[in-house]
């Protein structure tokens, strides 16, 4: 049979995955081997980039299953505008550096187009697989060209299959462990990786209290992480408890590590990063009046902290992008950017928890509502597996054909990421499924 674009598409999918992880790790690469300079090309990485896009743009047309087009209109709205955003930043760069941001800025911002075909979970399926087959050998070597701090960017699709631990065999528990144990060791000062490798392993305790938690109390700890960051903001602003100033409320808690240069440093955990941030992001929307439609993607918000040391080069003292995830839509499409993206993780994690039959997407739903609050902490919105990894879970969540399936099922389908002798199982399943 003639191969078709769809059969292409299909193939040139898994790839994705592998080109998108070192891609991650690049800004990280040890300058003490000198061949990899010549890998770190931005013009090359920025047409493999939208490469990637565009081909995820034409597998919607065929793997979004037809379920699940109603649920997309808020992905799809959101979509729609960044796209407004981007067309108004070619209206606003005046220099180089203003086109430069928005085109990076522009990958990140444009990565949502994954959810779709996310929503097919022989896709999704193909991707991990591809990954674990190729990508966690590779981490062998991108171990020994990388800082440690890089290791947990690789590494992030193992943070998302921990949450299958339970169906998983021995050797497989055992294998995601030890990638995990890497991620913690290896830096703790790395506080957002590790935390985002241990959230999915506190998850497991929905699974084996699985006959305890109703819906209901899940639902309630989905509408707490949603609701939580605004309670926080304002008893930030009006000066009643600052949640990133722990400092106050714990002491210091410091760590030893190692820098770049391997030098023995000593780090704070409980440092307040973020509050001078949000004071910047929030006052420069409000002195330059874009807080409704946001600045666009060519444009950073006012930073007296940051701005100086990028006025050389810009001309102005402007930070481009932010730690926080939630401040850099904020100021790139404004507060309609933050209500789009909002509604996005409270509709994919309310389907996943109370429209579902599995335990397993009910526990990716409590996860995405968690990144909705990290999100307001840092979880930085740019093309990079951590993203993509979002994103794939979004998916999974807006999949009706994912969330029908029971723990069995879903049993099959992860065991099929690891071993393909499942895959034949799968469709032996659906077989006898389909003949009763």
């Amino acid at each position: 049979m003639k191969p078709t674009l769809k059969h292409l598409v299909a193939a040139v999918l898994p790839y994705t995955i592998i080109l998108i992880a070192i891609y991650s790790i690049l800004p990280y690469y040890s300058s003490r081997i000198p061949f990899l300079s010549y890998i770190d090309n931005t013009t090359i990485w920025w047409v493999i980039s939208y490469f990637i896009l565009i081909i995820f743009l034409l597998s919607n047309k065929y793997f979004l299953e037809n379920e699940n087009k109603k649920s997309f209109v808020l992905v799809t709205l959101f979509l729609l505008w960044m796209l407004i955003s981007i067309v108004r930043g070619a209206f606003v760069a005046d220099n180089y550096w203003d086109w430069k941001g928005l085109v990076y800025n522009s990958m990140g911002l444009l990565l949502p187009i994954v959810a779709y075909s996310a929503t097919n979970k022989v896709i999704v399926q193909s991707i991990l697989s591809f990954y674990v087959k190729y990508g966690l050998p590779l981490f062998f070597i991108i171990m020994f060209i990388t800082a440690k701090t890089a290791f947990g960017f690789y590494l992030m699709p193992v943070s998302f299959l921990l949450i299958f631990l339970p169906a998983l065999s021995n050797k497989h528990r055992f294998l995601l462990f030890s990638f995990a144990a890497i991620v913690f060791l290896v830096d703790l000062g790395a506080r957002s990786n590790v935390i985002k490798f241990a959230i999915p392993l506190m998850l497991l305790f929905i699974y084996y209290f699985r006959n305890k938690l109703s819906n209901t109390v899940l639902e309630s700890a989905r509408l707490t992480l949603i609701i939580a960051p605004f309670v926080f903001l304002i008893l930030g602003v009006n000066g009643v408890f600052n949640v990133f100033n722990m400092n106050e409320y714990l002491g210091e808690k410091e760590i030893t590590k190692t820098d770049e240069e391997g030098k023995q440093i000593q780090e704070n955990l409980a440092g307040d990063t973020r509050t001078f941030i949000y004071v910047e992001v929030i006052e420069s929307a409000i002195r330059n009046d874009y807080w409704v439609f946001g600045r666009t993607p060519a444009r950073g918000n006012d930073s007296p902290s940051f701005g100086p040391a990028e006025y050389d080069l810009t001309r102005r003292d402007e930070r481009l992008a932010n730690e926080i995830g939630v401040a850099n839509v904020f100021t790139w499409s404004g507060i309609v950017g933050v209500i789009l993206y909002m509604l996005i993780f409270y509709k994919a994690s309310y389907l996943a928890i109370n429209r579902s039959k599995n335990i397993y997407i009910k526990m990716i739903g409590v996860y995405v509502a968690f990144r909705w609050f990290y999100s307001w902490i840092e979880d930085i919105n740019n093309f990079s597996l951590n993203f993509f990894m979002l994103w794939i879970m979004i998916g999974l969540c807006f999949s009706y054909s994912f969330r029908m399936m029971t723990d069995y099922e879903v049993t099959i389908w992860i065991r099929g990421v690891f071993d393909k002798r499942y895959l034949n199982f799968d469709k032996y399943f659906k077989r006898e499924k389909g003949g009763k």
